[in-house]
């Protein structure tokens, strides 16, 4: 039996985080801030929207917490090549004189499939395939495309409109002590199944969309968490915690919290609000 779990793959992934240069910006006279803004919302407004159903292509903006940036830009597409295009069409943006880049993740939506990955391993056991054969290789294939139509909407999601986002990136360990891919693969699958109850407890409260990134970035997956409540991030991972996998496998990296700014709010927000001013009477 192979060791190596099936996964589905989806929507490309790209996290930018962006210092913005405050002071550079408020030396601007206000129309030309109003003329840069409107540049920019102008690109921005479409990625907003997406194409919807099936596959929405799709960018969101929010207002970061803390010192590790000021905006993050989460964009989902249906390539890299098209995220790399989107790159490039902001770069060209008059605003992009104000974005500092501080940190971007690279990712393709994953969902992995340890449950099924065994029960396919041992059917195509039972019908005497040998695994990576040519036989075997055509069953894997069909399965995944099976798969991959079911979980279509799981695969190709739309950003959740939550007012918070928590994004983080994770490895399993594969230290001296303990190395989760020299674990075998029926007891990763038991822990695996068991971190995954933690989060359905939580699936009225909380979005989660997990992307794969080995071979892409410096971590091995990216997690974006959606949520009305920041505090409903502490309360998810703090209990993970607590579970085999995570307590023993599980190294994280820096955590981002922001808070969802639509483009509508934009102007606001270059004006030092995340809401609009008080009407005055």
């Amino acid at each position: 039996m192979s060791p190596v779990p099936l996964t589905l793959e989806g929507s490309s992934v790209l996290h930018q985080i962006f210092r913005f240069r405050w002071i550079a910006w408020r030396q601007l006279s206000l129309p030309e801030r109003e003329r840069v803004i409107d540049e920019a919302v102008e690109l921005l407004e479409s990625a907003e929207e997406g194409n919807g159903p099936p596959r929405p292509s799709q960018s969101a903006l929010y207002s970061l917490i803390g010192h590790k940036g000021d905006l993050m830009m989460v964009h989902f597409r249906d390539t890299f090549e098209d995220l790399n295009q989107f790159e490039l069409d902001l770069a060209q943006t008059d605003l992009y004189e104000y974005l500092e880049p501080t940190h971007s993740y690279v990712s393709v939506v994953e969902l992995g499939l340890y449950e099924s990955s065994a029960k396919t391993y041992a059917a195509l056991a039972e019908k005497g395939l040998e695994p990576f054969t040519p036989a075997w290789d055509i069953e894997i294939k069909e399965v995944l495309a099976r798969q991959s139509a079911a979980m279509a909407p799981r695969l190709y999601p739309a950003i959740p409109e939550s007012k918070y986002l928590c994004f983080y990136p994770m490895d399993r360990r594969r230290g001296e002590q303990v190395n989760w891919y020299s674990v075998p693969m029926q007891d990763r699958q038991r822990m695996m199944h068991e971190h995954g109850l933690i989060g359905r407890r939580y699936a009225d409260e909380v979005r989660q969309i997990i992307s794969g990134s080995i071979g892409l970035d410096d971590w091995e997956w990216g997690v974006d968490l959606f949520a009305e409540d920041p505090v409903v991030f502490k309360k998810l991972i703090y209990e993970m915690r607590f579970d085999e996998v995570s307590a023993q496998y599980a190294l994280f990296g820096k955590f981002y919290v922001g808070v969802r700014l639509k483009l509508s709010g934009l102007h606001h927000w270059l004006a030092g609000s995340l809401k609009p001013p008080p009407a005055r009477i």
